[in-house]
């Protein structure tokens, strides 16, 4: 896959596998490709060469529908992008209502199921700006898992929050991977990647300069640039 911005080369080549049920943890410093890597996934950038494809289909098919495309591919952003003038259950329940044409009572009636799992179910009628921070990011965790995606791309979930509030967000991922769920995530936190990822990749400067297991990756890294990224990442903590 490769994809630029200008004169800019962002993604240089990258080769990714996902197998159902994985969690792929992406490591790299800023600007290493994580982001584009995961919007390209999402078809929410156009890549200049190469092909994605979902259980077989190629989604970099110009006759495919995007849109159709993005109800099998949730993703989520550092900041929370829930619409402030609808209630939490409103916003977890919008894609099924309108994307899968439910009704309003099913489509909230699952919804608040959802939110109840996750122990939100007494703020479904709040609006977003009466949350905390990781309640609001567990809120937009729970809508895009809300059609049953294929895969959840997450993309540095954790990064806006206080610390205090990354937990409560890193625990939902936890039980996210216990159900099966399929997640590629781009992320900072590495002792969580190990603890939970399967397959760590460390993108620098547009490539996958290494792949393996993530206690391979995170605690023998084979490649001298990795180790160099590690070191620099532990010390600034």
């Amino acid at each position: 896959m490769v994809k630029s911005f200008g004169e800019t080369e962002v993604l240089r080549g990258i080769s990714l596998s996902v197998k159902h049920h994985e969690v792929v943890a992406l490591i790299g410093g800023s600007g290493s490709g994580k982001s584009t890597l995961l919007r390209c996934i999402n078809l929410l950038e156009q890549v200049d060469d190469g092909q994605i494809f979902l259980d077989n289909r190629e989604l970099t098919d110009p006759r495919v529908k995007q849109d159709e495309v993005r109800t099998h591919i949730g993703i989520v952003f550092q900041q929370f992008n829930l619409f402030p003038h609808m209630t939490v259950l409103n916003n977890v329940a919008l894609a099924n209502r309108q994307v899968f044409k439910k009704s309003k009572h099913e489509a909230r009636a699952e919804a608040q199921v959802l939110l109840d799992r996750i122990g939100l179910g007494d703020k479904a009628n709040e609006f977003p700006d009466r949350l905390s921070g990781g309640q609001q990011q567990r809120a937009a965790m729970v809508r895009a898992i809300a059609t049953n995606p294929r895969v959840l791309l997450l993309d540095e979930v954790t990064s806006a929050l206080d610390p205090e509030l990354v937990g409560e967000v890193l625990d939902l991922i936890r039980e996210l991977k216990q159900t099966g769920v399929t997640i590629v995530m781009a992320t900072h936190e590495m002792d969580f990647a190990k603890d939970v990822a399967d397959r760590v990749a460390f993108l620098d400067n547009g490539v996958i300069l290494e792949e393996g297991t993530a206690k391979q990756v995170l605690t023998k890294p084979r490649e001298a640039r990795t180790r160099e990224y590690l070191k620099r990442f532990h010390a600034s903590r």
